[in-house]
């Protein structure tokens, strides 16, 4: 389960966006979250389509996208999110 977290510097939602994704992580501490800043990580950005910040996406372990949000996710998106990434 991989939790790509796309966020910018200037973001107020990507704020809201890290307590959210701390909260999961202590909740399935096998999620790993990697956070990847779009002014910085733009190659990865453009691959993945990134159009606004805060985006999070679920990956799970073949690959597959299984969850998109663009915006701040409640913590229950991300907990379903990794359940259909298992």
């Amino acid at each position: 389960m991989n939790l790509i977290f796309f966020s910018s510097s200037f973001c107020d939602p990507c704020i809201q966006t890290r307590g959210v994704l701390k909260l999961v992580a202590g909740l399935v501490p096998a999620a790993k979250i990697a956070e990847l800043d779009v002014a910085r990580d733009t190659a990865e950005a453009e691959r993945a389509g990134i159009r606004s910040t805060p985006t999070v996406i679920v990956v799970s372990g073949d690959g597959t996208e299984v969850f998109r949000a663009e915006g701040v996710p409640t913590v229950n998106q991300v907990l379903s999110a990794l359940a259909k990434a298992v």
